[in-house]
């Protein structure tokens, strides 16, 4: 079992900043790509930033230069640090990673339970 724990949502006003944390636990073998992803009431979820285990990146064009994932793959860590948040990034925030439990297993795609943001005034 393995299971993924988001802390770091809440309340902000326009041009805030939020740091998001994602950490994985549970069997853990090894962890591939990790992302975040956001879903806005009445949208669909989408990729908010993804990183590679190498630490490659890469972002929704809307958050480009705002927003920076990174990843501690000694703690199975993802962190998501956004600055300058508009009205617009209000969501819940998904974690997503690829893991493996052991040698004989493929990666499992899992998700965590999501963060609220709000960004308001």
């Amino acid at each position: 079992q393995v299971q993924l724990v988001e802390s770091g949502g809440g309340l902000v006003q326009p041009g805030g900043s939020l740091r998001l944390s994602c950490a994985a636990s549970g069997s853990i073998f090894s962890i591939n790509a990790m992302g975040w992803y956001r879903q806005a009431p009445g949208e669909q979820r989408e990729l908010v930033a993804a990183i590679t285990v190498g630490g490659s990146t890469n972002y929704t064009d809307s958050v480009k230069g705002r927003f920076t994932i990174s990843r501690d793959n000694a703690k199975n860590t993802v962190y998501l640090q956004m600055t300058s948040l508009k009205p617009g990034d209000t969501a819940v925030y998904f974690c997503n990673a690829e893991i493996r439990t052991s040698w004989f297993t493929g990666y499992l795609e899992v998700w965590g339970q999501g963060t609220l943001v709000t960004v308001s005034s």
